[in-house]
């Protein structure tokens, strides 16, 4: 393999056992009242696409203004003051650093959310790439747009990219765009389906370990 391309959130960072909490708790009651939608449903989509699959899929109650600064201001309070980086991620990068791999973040988060958590874990010069879905006008996980944008920006065939993800969205986009997926079991996420994914880890010791050995 000759690139890796790291999910940011519940990946890179913990942050997916806050937002999953919030989504569930608060976000998805307060836009569509009268459902139960399961958090899984927009796991690992853009912000905002969440609320176009809501109004689409079962009609919200809240306008999208309203959502947006309330989603908004919950990212800055959580990747400025609340998650924690991967265990051995430098170490992680600079292994893959020494070996020329090429890495980059691919996430469905806004640059803006991206930028808190390279600023804080001074992961600034860490990555080749940083790629927000924002970057390109195309649909969100768990269609491939971003992984095979990802793989042109880095000048890798996707099939020669490592993709790790956590999410069931994230692991279906990965896998659709004939990358070898290695998925991250979380918590948060509970028994989601990960049979898309070509290896399954469940510790931050054994996502380096495969990860060093898939490009080895």
């Amino acid at each position: 393999m000759n690139a890796v391309l790291f999910d940011m959130d519940g990946v890179l960072v913990n942050s997916e056992d806050y937002w999953v909490e919030f989504e569930r708790e608060e976000i998805l009651p307060w836009v569509v009242p009268d459902q139960d939608v399961d958090v899984a449903e927009v796991s690992g989509m853009n912000f905002r696409e969440i609320y176009d699959y809501l109004e689409a899929e079962y009609e919200t109650a809240v306008s999208r203004e309203a959502y947006v600064e309330r989603f908004s201001a919950a990212a800055e309070e959580l990747y400025t003051e609340r998650v924690d980086l991967l265990d051995g991620a430098h170490d992680l990068l600079e292994r893959l650093d020494d070996e020329g791999v090429p890495t980059a973040v691919v996430s469905s988060s806004p640059h803006q959310w991206i930028g808190w958590v390279v600023e804080r874990f001074d992961l600034e010069g860490e990555f080749d790439h940083v790629i927000s879905a924002d970057d390109i006008d195309a649909a969100s996980k768990p269609e491939p747009d971003v992984f095979e944008y990802a793989a042109d920006e880095v000048g890798v065939p996707a099939a020669e990219c490592v993709v790790v993800e956590d999410s069931e969205n994230g692991i279906e986009a990965a896998a659709r765009a004939d990358t070898v997926v290695v998925a991250y079991r979380i918590d948060a996420h509970g028994d989601i389906d990960r049979s898309a994914a070509d290896a399954v880890v469940d510790s931050p010791a054994e996502l380096q370990g495969t990860v060093l050995e898939l490009v080895a």
